[in-house]
């Protein structure tokens, strides 16, 4: 193999460039020439693809976002679609992609894989909901911006005696929400996996104020409903100040952590590695800090499971 191809799909996420970086160059230190596809499939279909060299991701491993731009695409949905993508890849010359991108990304990976084509999938997420990986790129850089921004709606909830709700990103996994609650000592955690009773969080609340605690902060996935409408059920229920915030696509953004840097360096080479092994139609993942990689339809079709111990934790702990 002496031509590849990568790109990014679906959301972005802080690490992406890291991970770009990784390839390219990794590609390239083997003798590969690699080319980038800007704006995901769309870009794939469209023909929009450049060569890139070790200067093109020069002083981009500390961005955030994604060099390469990233657009959803229903037309790469189609088996029509997939074939035009596919005559592009051919006639740039590319013999494998490299695809990083989360749970919708990978399921065009693996229709690529399907029609023949070489492709390794990346898991890049800030929701870290994909199977076989601990961890995803860009999970812990959001984690954190979520923790900082917790910190200081804890600041001012305290000053004026409030409770405050706060809705993270998480449509269908609640990690980002479990984990952050945890680390910021949240007194209830809510979270798609879990089911959960508001009769319950008003006794724990009541509880609380019975006991002289003068704030809460509740952590609501926003898969388990608008933070705005349970912010006002508490409030309606206990008569205690809410105030809910939805943090949103802050998310997405920032500078990554250092180890969403390093987990995306590693997963990038890998991923290059794969290619260069003949192996195809895998992801790549980090398990027990060790590189580890699986195939993408098995991947695909397995459930993200949260960690029960640790939500059972979190209620231990917020008492």
């Amino acid at each position: 193999m002496k031509r590849i191809g990568v790109l990014t799909s679906g959301g972005d996420s802080p690490g992406m460039n890291a991970a770009i970086r990784a390839v390219v160059r990794k590609a390239i230190y083997h003798d590969v020439e690699v080319y980038g596809i800007y704006y995901g499939y769309a870009g794939l279909i469209s023909g929009d693809i450049q060569k890139l060299e070790i200067g093109s991701v020069g002083d981009i491993i500390h961005r955030g976002g994604t060099m390469l731009y990233t657009a959803r695409c229903k037309e790469f949905q189609t088996e029509e679609g997939q074939k035009k993508a596919i005559e592009q890849l051919n006639k740039f010359g590319i013999e494998g992609l490299v695809v990083i991108g989360g749970d919708g990304s990978f399921r065009g990976a693996e229709k690529l894989t399907e029609h023949g084509f070489p492709t390794i999938g990346v898991p890049g997420t800030i929701d870290n909901d994909i199977p076989g990986t601990d961890f995803t790129i860009g999970f812990d850089t959001a984690l954190n911006t979520v923790i900082d921004a917790i910190d200081k709606i804890r600041d001012t909830a305290t000053s004026h005696e409030r409770t405050y709700v706060v809705e993270v990103m998480g449509r269908d996994a609640g990690d980002l929400a479990l984990w952050a609650g945890l680390a910021d000592g949240a007194e209830s955690i809510l979270i798609p996996e879990e089911d959960y009773q508001m009769e319950d969080i008003v006794k724990r609340l009541q509880r609380g104020s019975n006991r002289g605690k003068k704030h809460s902060i509740i952590l609501v996935a926003e898969g388990v409903g608008s933070g705005i409408d349970i912010g006002r059920k508490i409030q309606e229920a206990t008569d205690f100040e809410t105030r809910v915030t939805v943090l949103g696509h802050i998310q997405r953004g920032g500078s990554p952590t250092g180890v969403d840097r390093v987990l995306a360096s590693r997963l990038g080479a890998k991923a290059v590695e794969l290619l260069l092994e003949g192996k195809a139609g895998k992801t790549v993942g980090i398990q027990s800090n060790k590189l580890v990689y699986h195939d993408i339809a098995d991947a695909l079709s397995q459930k993200h499971e949260i960690d029960s111990e640790m939500y059972k934790l979190s209620q231990e702990l917020s008492i």
